[in-house]
């Protein structure tokens, strides 16, 4: 059965996908909400300055109408007793007289609350409307009579339409008339201001939500960019995994091949001529014994000096394989014996330098220097033509280094992307270590440093020692 727990868990492709696209989506939303709320404290301060010159406008219609009565009934009011019946009767007539638009009268109230003149809703006339409410609870005739006291005002409150007897918002301007204790005045429906800022409301929420889907549309056309640009990368990574790999196996197969050939070659041309010899010596040694030859025991001392270098022979080609005295002695040991064999069979000089240096880097640390040195000697023997060579194996502070100095005509740039240069360097990546190459016409230098990390604790020594 599957482990729900591994189903649910996250690749690698898709971990990178989010680490790229979170941050984005969450800065696309914390903007657009910022961008919308900025959007709406933008929009609702216009409005308020749009409705508030739009009242402005109106309150200064209704100051010009009651400016406009006044001059009509000032005369009258200025020359009349404060009892003047017949005063009174010809300033209503005057007032009840003055209607404009649809909606537009002028009305009194006494200071009692009574009201006297009422064109366009001749229901309120003579009838005392003092305590009055409008829908909303706001005080009607009341505050038009403190205001009227006071001398004007303004007031806003709910009013039934006298065209169509529906509530409207209302602007009403009054003026007092102290010596007969008349509060006068005029409004205005503000419907058209309530419509015109609701409708410019409406517009600003549809812009902010425009805005809004604009933002989310970019934030959706990146996520697939950034998805869309994630995938054609993983595809090209993978296809140039998929080369790498295909490049490092065939590298495998042709370091496989080559060492094949090598121990081949060795054979046939060591130890095969070596086998050879001891039996052509030994057949010698047979048909002399069989003839009393006294020369017989000369053969078989012949054969027997051959088989002895057979057996070194084979013990060259297993200790170039893997030398045994690696694992015994260390990698300093086993350097050294490396160099001295070197030195025998090719005769360069070999100038071998090491501090003291124990036996403490884990087995893949010494069979990657060993081998890069190897490696470094049998291209020495190869192409360098040099006639000496200097070897350096030393502990550090920061790990261990193996440095290969040669004194030949250098390295040319065909031979630097070879297969062993490529496999020391592969060496030494595996093992997060560092890699060193520098040629010129006077010779060659193979640096190879591993870390501290590859270094055994002196406990884990003495066990492996032991």
């Amino acid at each position: 059965m599957t482990d729900p727990t591994r189903r649910s868990r996250l690749t690698y492709g898709q971990k990178v996908f989010l680490l790229a696209t979170l941050p984005l989506v969450l800065a696309m939303a914390i903007l657009s909400v910022l961008v919308t709320r900025e959007a709406r404290l933008m929009s609702e301060r216009e409005i308020a300055v749009l409705e508030a010159q739009l009242i402005a406008t109106k309150r200064a219609e209704l100051k010009n109408y009651l400016s406009i009565a006044r001059t009509a009934f000032g005369p009258i009011y200025g020359n009349a007793l404060p009892d003047d019946e017949d005063a009174k009767t010809r300033v209503a007539q005057i007032l009840a007289a003055m209607t404009y638009g649809t909606d537009g009268f002028f009305f009194v109230y006494d200071y009692d609350g009574r009201n006297l003149v009422s064109p366009r809703q001749t229901w309120l006339i003579e009838r005392g409307w003092a305590g009055l409410h409008d829908p909303e609870g706001t005080p009607v005739v009341d505050r038009l009579i403190e205001l009227a006291r006071q001398g004007a005002g303004f007031h806003s409150y709910v009013w039934p339409k006298p065209s169509t007897g529906r509530d409207g918002r209302m602007i009403t301007y009054v003026i007092g008339l102290q010596d007969w204790r008349w509060a006068i005045g005029t409004g205005v429906f503000i419907d058209d201001v309530l419509t015109s800022v609701a409708a410019v409301q409406a517009e600003t929420e549809t812009h902010v939500t425009r805005t809004f889907l604009y933002i989310g549309a970019i934030t959706a056309a990146a996520v697939l960019a950034v998805f869309f640009s994630g995938l054609i990368l993983n595809l090209r990574e993978r296809r140039l995994a998929d080369q790498k790999l295909k490049a490092l196996t065939q590298r495998i197969f042709d370091t496989q091949e080559e060492e094949r050939g090598r121990v081949a070659r060795e054979l046939h041309d060591s130890i095969s001529q070596i086998l050879v010899g001891v039996r052509y010596t030994l057949e010698l040694a047979r048909r002399r014994l069989a003839t009393q030859d006294a020369r017989a025991g000369e053969s078989l001392g012949q054969g027997i000096e051959n088989l002895n270098g057979a057996i070194q022979e084979v013990r060259r080609i297993s200790r170039d394989l893997r030398p045994g005295v690696l694992d015994d002695l260390g990698l300093g040991p086993a350097l050294q014996s490396l160099a001295e064999e070197f030195g025998r069979r090719t005769g360069i000089t070999v100038d071998y330098v090491t501090n003291p240096f124990r036996n403490r880097l884990d087995p893949e640390a010494k069979i990657a220097l060993y081998r890069i040195a190897q490696e470094a000697l049998t291209n020495i023997e190869r192409h360098s033509g040099a006639t000496r060579v200097k070897m350096l194996v030393r502990g550090t502070k920061t790990g261990a280094v193996v440095r290969i100095e040669d004194n030949g005509h250098g390295m040319p740039a065909t031979r630097r992307e070879g297969l062993g240069l490529r496999n020391m360097a592969e060496r030494m990546e595996r093992l997060d270590g560092t890699l060193r190459i520098l040629s010129t016409r006077s010779g060659t230098l193979i640096e190879a440093q591993v870390p501290l990390s590859h270094m055994l604790p002196p406990t884990e020594t003495a066990e492996a020692q032991a």
